[in-house]
C-alpha cells in the first residue's frame, strides 16, 4: 500500500514517529507536486488549516487554491482522503470568511478521519456534520519517551536553578493563543516560596515577544527563554521542572502535554478538548486540569499537588504507544481503501 503523507518531515515530530516502521507492505512517501503522478491508494493529510497560518493574504490564497487543485486531480485518480484531526481551526485565526470557506470546501472531500480522542470525534461530528457520512476513528497522540536524548548533566545544574527551587514550566512554541501572558501574570502573584516560572519556545512573532518580556520584567522570579531548544536541551529543562503548564485559551490536542507525560513531569492544563480524556487515561496523580481563568490560587494549589509523592515513572497506557498508533493506523487505510 503506498501512501503519501503530508507533511512528514522533521518540523514536528509526531509525522516521523508515526510513518517510521510501518511494515514491510506500506510505503510513505512526503507530498510534492512531482509525486502527483504516482500511484497512491491514501493522500494522509495532518494539519491542513495552517495553511490559513501565512500572514500573505495573496500568498495563502493561491496555496489555499493549489491545496485543492492537488486534491481534486488525485481523488479523480481514486486516491483516498484521509485527515487527521489535530485542530478545527487556524492557530492565528487571520482570515475568518477564507476560513469558514475552507472548511466548507474541505469536509466533503475526507473519505476519512483519524480523531487523536473520542472527545476531538464527539466535538468534530457536531462541528462538521458532513463527518457523519465518512469513516472514522480515535487513533491517540503517541508519547515521546525514547526520543530525546537525556542530558549528561543535571537539568538544575545545567540552568543554575537551586535545589530548592519549585520550578513552573511553559515549554513549546510560543503563540497568542496559547495564553503565556495570562500565566505571566497569574505567577506574579504566586506566594510559593522560592518559586521560578520558566517560559521556553520561539515566538512568532515580534510583538508577541516584547508582551511576554514586558509582562516578565516586573518579576525576577521569570525567566524566559526565548529559542528553539534543540532535541539535545529538551531533557535538561524537563529535569528541571516540578510542573508544567500549559495555560491555553483554546486546545483540542496537545503534543507538549504529552511530551511533559514522557518526561515523567505533572501537568496543569485547561478543561478543554482533549485534556479531560489525558486526565482519564493517565490519572490525577499526572493531570490537573483548570476552569475558567488561570490565576495564582490554581497555581499556588497545583505547585502543592505537584509535590506530593507518586511513582517516578509516569504509567504510559498501551494506545500511547507508537506501535499500537501504527498498527491502527494500517487498518484504517485498509478499511477507507476497501470501501
Amino acid at each position: 500500500m503506498r501512501i503519501l503523507a503530508w507533511p512528514n518531515d522533521s518540523s514536528n515530530p509526531y509525522t516521523p514517529l508515526l510513518y517510521s516502521e510501518m511494515g514491510p507492505n506500506v510505503l510513505v512517501d512526503e507530498f510534492s507536486a512531482s509525486k502527483l503522478l504516482r500511484s497512491y491508494a491514501v493522500w494522509h493529510i495532518h494539519w491542513p488549516e495552517s495553511l490559513l497560518n501565512i500572514r500573505n493574504p495573496s500568498r495563502a490564497k493561491l496555496k489555499l487554491g493549489a491545496f485543492f487543485a492537488a486534491v481534486d486531480y488525485l481523488r479523480w485518480r481514486g486516491v483516498k482522503i484521509v485527515w487527521t484531526m489535530h485542530n478545527f481551526k487556524s492557530h492565528e485565526a487571520l482570515y475568518p470568511h477564507l476560513e469558514a470557506r475552507f472548511w466548507r470546501r474541505f469536509i466533503p472531500r475526507v473519505d476519512g478521519a483519524i480523531s487523536l480522542s473520542e472527545t476531538g470525534l464527539s466535538i468534530a461530528k457536531a462541528k462538521f456534520p458532513g463527518l457523519q457520512r465518512v469513516p472514522t476513528v480515535v487513533i491517540p497522540h503517541g508519547h515521546y519517551r525514547g526520543q530525546y536524548p537525556m542530558s549528561a548533566v543535571q537539568g538544575r545544574e545545567s540552568l543554575g536553578i537551586p535545589a530548592n527551587a519549585r520550578v513552573v514550566l511553559f515549554f513549546g512554541a510560543v503563540r497568542a493563543y496559547k495564553n503565556i501572558v495570562a500565566l505571566v501574570h497569574a505567577f506574579r502573584e504566586v506566594a510559593t516560596p522560592d518559586a521560578l516560572l520558566y517560559i521556553v519556545g520561539q515566538p512568532n512573532t515580534a510583538a508577541l515577544t516584547e508582551e511576554i518580556r514586558k509582562a516578565a520584567s516586573t518579576d525576577n522570579r521569570v525567566r524566559v527563554v526565548f529559542e528553539f531548544v534543540k532535541n539535545e536541551d529538551v531533557s535538561k529543562f524537563m529535569q528541571a521542572a516540578d510542573l508544567v503548564v500549559l495555560p491555553y485559551r483554546t486546545i483540542l490536542n496537545s503534543g507538549s502535554a504529552l511530551l511533559a507525560l514522557s518526561f515523567n513531569r505533572p501537568i496543569l492544563v485547561p478543561d478543554l478538548g482533549s485534556m479531560g480524556d489525558l486526565k482519564n487515561d493517565f490519572g490525577s496523580a499526572w493531570v490537573q486540569t483548570f476552569s475558567g481563568n488561570l490565576d495564582a490560587p490554581t497555581l499556588e494549589r497545583s505547585l502543592d499537588w505537584s509535590a506530593q509523592p507518586r511513582p517516578s515513572i509516569c504509567p504510559m497506557p498501551e494506545k500511547y504507544n507508537w506501535q499500537s498508533i501504527r498498527s491502527e493506523t494500517i487498518r484504517f487505510y485498509e478499511r477507507i481503501v476497501s470501501g
